[in-house]
């Protein structure tokens, strides 16, 4: 091998060699140690600085020198063999691990948007990003550098150095959450891993941290909520019941086992169909039902049968679309807010006689309720004789009192609608 294919064969590895004349400047230098020939040339400045440096006397051999923080061992005899009068040539070896593995992991780390830092065995910063010094409110030229017991609290100091002392004696990463001191003085919450790193010469404990506070504040919240709920379910009273999206009950309180007539541990689990009649109000349940869960509404009044037993009961309910952790898509609470006596069916109607119904509700006279619906007088008297025959009533009052009484029409909505309508502001 010539020295050109032995210089190349340096260029990559953490090394530096040199050759200089008799005043110590360099006339060539080379290798991977240093990312520049600048900082090369300073590191030759400090050897001849240092009095074991250039002015050893010849066959010495090696000795070990400091520079930046980074240990090397250098060769340097007094004068080559071959070399011109008065020029010597040195080589040194960076000892512990090659700089471009701690320059990787800084660069990763400084772009990460967590808490990165790495500090020595004595607790003392000797690297941090920018994420990690904002949570002290500072910068990271401010940290490094500084003893742990001068940013955190004295508390706070000494368990941290503990943890540190647990991942150096155990020689692996500890994952585990923390609590600590904002800049403001306010309390936070960190969550992460500590590992032991080799940070060039130096036994080091590194962390990496995501601040937690706000997503432990929202769980707090959530969890807060979900006490509350349980409290009104279980002390307000109402039948209350929680359903999946796809309408088994998850969750239920004793009153709506009570209504009816059921032992708890039976509800929950029971498709909702189970305690619904086959009604026309629970096909328009099932519509209110998708829209809930799509997203399209998120409350909706309505009513339907309740099968207890030999006996069904009108029921008005209300529901809400809610979000449930374990759950993928939206839930529904349920909330029965009012039970009417024993239900009567009557006999199927079609759409314009329940909104003949719905006008004679609202007051409207024969010629307004023909003009509406764009009949003629003879088919509207048609209609209503048809209707006083099916609903067994003789007089105008009475189709519409047994309208309500029958759960035809909604007693929660004005103008009044039917209870099976699609949409709120439909009448029909």
């Amino acid at each position: 091998m010539d020295e050109a294919d032995f210089k190349r064969l340096l260029a990559p590895l953490p090394v530096s060699w040199w050759e200089a004349d008799g005043g110590s400047e360099p006339v060539d230098s080379g290798g991977g140690a240093f990312a520049d020939e600048h900082t090369a040339r300073r590191f030759l400045r400090t050897l001849c600085a240092d009095r074991r440096g250039p002015s050893r006397l010849p066959g010495d051999g090696p000795y070990q020198a400091r520079f930046e923080g980074r240990t090397f061992t250098v060769h340097w005899p007094a004068q080559d063999d071959g070399a011109p009068t008065g020029r010597s040539g040195g080589l040194a070896v960076e000892v512990g691990a090659p700089v471009a593995e701690t320059d990787s992991y800084a660069s990763f780390a400084d772009l990460s948007p967590a808490a990165v830092f790495v500090r020595d065995a004595d607790g003392r910063y000797v690297w941090a990003n920018h994420a990690y010094a904002h949570l002290y409110g500072t910068t990271r030229d401010i940290l490094i550098g500084r003893h742990l017991a001068e940013v955190d609290g004295p508390d706070d100091a000494a368990r941290f150095l503990a943890l540190d002392e647990q991942v150096l004696t155990g020689g692996h990463s500890v994952r585990h959450t923390l609590d600590y001191r904002r800049s403001d003085g306010s309390h936070g919450h960190a969550a992460g891993y500590r590992f032991p790193v080799r940070w060039g010469t130096l036994r080091c404990v590194a962390g990496i941290y995501i601040d937690i506070t706000d997503y432990t504040r929202a769980l707090d919240q959530r969890r807060q909520a979900e006490e509350d709920l349980r409290a009104l379910r279980d002390h307000s009273g109402l039948a209350c019941l929680r359903l999946s999206a796809d309408g088994v009950v998850r969750d239920a309180g004793t009153a709506a086992a009570e209504l009816l007539h059921v032992r708890l541990g039976d509800l929950v689990g029971s498709p909702a169909d189970t305690w619904l009649a086959p009604t026309p109000e629970r096909t328009a349940l099932h519509r209110i039902w998708d829209d809930l869960v799509a997203g399209r509404r998120r409350t909706a009044h309505t009513s339907a049968v309740l099968v207890d037993g030999d006996r069904r009961r009108r029921a008005w309910i209300h529901l809400s679309a809610v979000h449930h952790a374990a759950e993928r898509l939206p839930g529904v609470w349920a909330v029965i807010t009012r039970l009417g006596l024993s239900h009567e069916a009557h006999p199927p109607l079609t759409a314009a006689q329940v909104r003949i119904l719905s006008l004679l509700a609202a007051g409207h006279s024969n010629a307004d309720i023909a003009g509406t619906l764009h009949l003629s007088r003879q088919t509207l008297d048609y209609h209503l004789s048809r209707l006083r025959c099916l609903l067994g009533v003789a007089s105008r009052p009475a189709l519409v009192a047994r309208a309500y009484v029958l759960g035809i029409l909604s007693p929660h909505s004005w103008p009044p609608r039917a209870t099976t309508a699609a949409h709120p502001l439909s009448p029909a």
